[in-house]
């Protein structure tokens, strides 16, 4: 029988294989778990239209709700965007909320709120800016918000001396 480590043996040396290059995705990772271009620069949490969830959603990200939603969104700061399959009945607050879907309730906007031509909106709107496309459904009040300036200071007393010139 043969022994490797017998002497004047010659061992051929293994060739080290060569290095593969890694993929840039994992070939297991779904599709749809993969970040969309428009979400590069932020993080974007999402409600897909399987789920309900009735409650208090509370956070420190964009968030898109494409399933049903009752109860209350705080996300300052933040986008909210309500899918075209989105059934919201709560109360948001968010930077910018777009509708693309059902909302029932007040919302309050810190920049803007869409109204998407396939949105419904039934509720009070407080923001700085507001759209509402062609064909969308909006019912409720209207309240436009100056946005968050320097703020103004006293208005500046009239002396004698401007009154006399005036």
């Amino acid at each position: 029988m043969w022994k490797p480590n017998q002497p004047g043996s010659i061992a051929p040396t293994p060739t080290p294989e060569p290095p593969r290059p890694a993929p840039s995705a994992p070939a297991y990772e779904p599709a749809a778990s993969r970040a969309p271009a428009a979400a590069i620069t932020g993080e974007q949490a999402t409600i897909g239209k399987g789920l309900f969830i009735k409650g208090e959603i509370n956070g420190s990200e964009s968030l898109f709700i494409d399933g049903k939603v009752e109860g209350s969104v705080n996300l300052p700061g933040n986008r909210v965007t309500i899918g075209r399959n989105g059934q919201v009945a709560a109360n948001i607050t968010a930077r910018e909320i777009v509708v693309l879907g059902k909302l029932r309730g007040n919302v309050s906007a810190t920049d803007r709120v869409d109204i998407r031509a396939e949105g419904a909106l039934t509720g009070d709107v407080a923001a700085a800016r507001i759209s509402i496309e062609d064909g969308a459904f909006f019912k409720g009040g209207i309240d436009i918000r100056k946005p968050d300036a320097k703020p103004a200071g006293p208005a500046p007393a009239i002396t004698e001396a401007a009154k006399t010139t005036a």
